[in-house]
């Protein structure tokens, strides 16, 4: 037998209709590795814009009832009006003790 020795004079004999396989077959899988590997980026970019929107509403949902992010324009003007409302409670329960006293001391001098 003859012994075949690889060499630049070598020559290689394939049916064309199996070479066009073989080029439409690297290339199917080359395209499919690549769109896989572009949505598996895809997806940990989403994951990660997920992670922080969740970050940042779980620091929105413990610090603005808290007050430690503002507030509203309106709770400013709520928080005015009840300090004005505490006042005007705290003169009246002032008046309301001092008209107690009058009763009392009135029925004392009867």
């Amino acid at each position: 037998m003859e012994e075949s020795k690889l060499n630049d004079q070598t020559s290689l004999g394939i049916n064309l209709k199996w070479l066009i396989q073989i080029i439409v077959l690297a290339g199917m899988a080359v395209w499919g590795y690549f769109g896989l590997t572009s949505r598996i980026s895809q997806l940990e970019i989403d994951v990660l814009r997920m992670k922080d929107s969740v970050t940042m509403n779980s620091e929105f949902r413990v610090k603005w009832p808290l007050g430690q992010l503002g507030a509203l324009p309106d709770d400013a003007e709520q928080n005015m009006r009840l300090g004005f409302i505490e006042k005007d409670m705290a003169k009246l329960e002032d008046h309301v003790d001092t008209l107690r006293i009058k009763t009392v001391q009135q029925e004392q001098e009867k």
